[in-house]
């Protein structure tokens, strides 16, 4: 990744990156971010930083995190991107389960006062540097500007890492309830930059629209491709469908890539204030379950929209394209991309006839090297290396359609939610006595958190006391049930099991309180 940078320089050096949004709006060139990245780095180094070690950076999309980012691959160093709206829980276990020794942090952002949670962080025990971006630095943490000064001497060592050492590891909700540590390789890192120019290759000088936060693995990508294919990239702190809207006219965007809530908002936003989206060309959907009306909505406007399937451990499995017909775009997920395998099998891991409908396994150049916790990868592979997605799902005449899940995760606009690790605090309040956590439809987010409990005798219960009773507990706000219904007992089946599909479908049909 470090000669990537390096070789985006040579190439690319004055493609613009706009960061936008918030009070810390900022323009830089590529090789501007890679020049303050090798300052950053040497300073880094400087006090004791060496190649292997890992960094967590929990920045919105900020030239400063993308500094960050840059000075991490340059020293070859590990990168753990902590998603920013992540509370003092989440963020205290990745910092433990991946041994980070810095952690890079914004003083404020929005309503969230990250230098007043540095205090919690106390069972951290290989964190060595707190380093704040901003001017309220509490006692013991470094500021931000002091590593952008540099060392007062001393240069970058040459690299003593490989291309197949551990560049990335980034964390996604999985159903044991606790965060799994998503490790990728420099090689697979490229290989994912690599294909999506190669797709994309018609139009990759054009502007390209960033609306994924930095601990996503789509948005540390976002971050990095200006160096591969050389587009400018507007990179939104968050997503704004105004602000949107208006940095599509104003630098005539090409192309981005969201959620289903992207769109439609997107559109309503644009209506509501006349603005011009004609530059518009293409829009990827997927990270949440896509209705065909989205992929028609944008149609009738002139973008072709088209849908993918990835996953953290696996970026881009299937994509469609800009010119596959409507009914492909609207009703699959696209063909397999180029140098990745799909499989459809069964409970046994043993292939269906094709149309049939199973677990969908994957492989190829851009799949993860593996989970931080050993104990997460037994389960996780079939024999050959094939990635075990927990999406059922099924492939007919080249493209694939995903139906279904078989993984216990709450899909909210884009961000993976378990649902064990809702149970489990639902499960701690006095007055629940047992509680099963669900996928709830929702309009504008396609999914938000749903929760079925039984109460113990004599209490009561409604959703502001589950919101203060989750508030309290330091997770983020997006895990809070949005759903409640309180019923007399759980659907089980003969081995005690919560029959969550029959859950699911009451969500769907309209029968559970709203």
């Amino acid at each position: 990744m470090a000669d990537a940078l390096r070789a985006g320089v040579q190439a690319y050096p004055n493609v613009a990156l706009h960061y936008v949004g918030g009070d810390r709006a900022a323009t830089v060139t590529v090789a501007e971010v890679v020049a303050r990245g090798e300052i950053v780095a040497t300073a880094l180094h400087g006090r004791g930083v060496r190649a292997g070690d890992v960094v967590a950076v929990q920045v919105p999309n900020w030239v400063e995190g993308a500094v960050a980012y840059a000075a991490t691959m340059l020293l070859g160093a590990v990168i753990v991107p902590v998603v920013h709206i992540y509370g003092p829980s989440e963020v205290g276990f990745i910092l433990r389960q991946s041994h980070a020794r810095v952690l890079i942090v914004p003083d404020h952002w929005r309503r969230i006062d990250y230098s007043a949670r540095i205090s919690t962080l106390t069972d951290a025990p290989d964190l060595d540097l707190v380093v704040v971006i901003g001017a309220d630095v509490p006692p013991g943490a470094l500021a931000w500007s002091e590593l952008e000064r540099g060392p007062a001497a001393g240069r970058l060592p040459p690299p003593t890492w490989t291309s197949d050492a551990v560049a990335l590891q980034i964390y996604t909700s999985g159903t044991t309830g606790e965060p799994k540590g998503v490790q990728h390789t420099h090689e697979t890192m490229l290989a994912e930059l690599r294909s999506s120019a190669a797709r994309f290759d018609d139009d990759a000088a054009g502007a390209t629209l960033g609306s994924f936060p930095a601990g996503h693995i789509a948005g540390v990508l976002s971050f990095l491709r200006p160096f591969v294919t050389g587009s400018t990239v507007v990179l939104l702190d968050a997503w704004d469908a105004a602000l949107a809207a208006e940095m599509i006219e104003e630098h005539g965007i090409e192309s981005t890539a969201g959620t289903p809530y992207f769109v439609t908002s997107l559109f309503e936003a644009a209506d509501a204030q006349g603005r011009d989206l004609s530059s518009l060309h293409r829009f990827m959907v997927g990270a949440a379950n896509v209705p065909r009306a989205i992929v028609e909505l944008a149609d009738e406007r002139g973008i072709t929209a088209y849908r993918a399937y990835g996953s953290t451990e696996h970026p881009t499995v299937t994509s469609g394209t800009v010119d596959d017909p409507i009914e492909a775009r609207a009703a699959t997920d696209g063909r397999v991309t180029p140098g990745n395998e799909v499989r459809i099998v069964d409970d046994d891991g043993e292939d269906v006839a094709d149309g049939e409908r199973g677990e969908v396994v994957t492989r190829g150049p851009e799949l993860f090297l593996g989970y931080a916790d050993p104990a997460h990868n037994v389960d996780a592979f079939l024999p050959g290396g094939w990635f075990r997605t927990g999406d059922i799902g099924v492939l007919a005449d080249g493209f694939l359609t995903i139906v279904d899940r078989k993984k216990d995760i709450i899909i909210r606009g884009g961000e993976n939610i378990s649902s064990k690790e809702v149970e489990d605090l639902l499960m701690e309040h006095p007055g629940i006595k047992d509680a099963a956590a669900v996928a709830a439809p929702d309009a504008r987010l396609g999914e938000v958190v749903g929760a079925f409990v039984v109460l113990q005798p004599g209490a009561s219960l409604d959703l502001p006391e589950v919101g203060r009773w989750f508030r309290a507990a330091g997770l983020a706000v997006q895990k809070t049930p949005e759903r409640l219904e309180v019923v007399t007992e759980l659907p089980r089946g003969p081995g005690g099991k919560v029959l969550k599909v029959e859950l699911r479908r009451r969500w769907t049909a309209g029968d559970a309180a709203r």
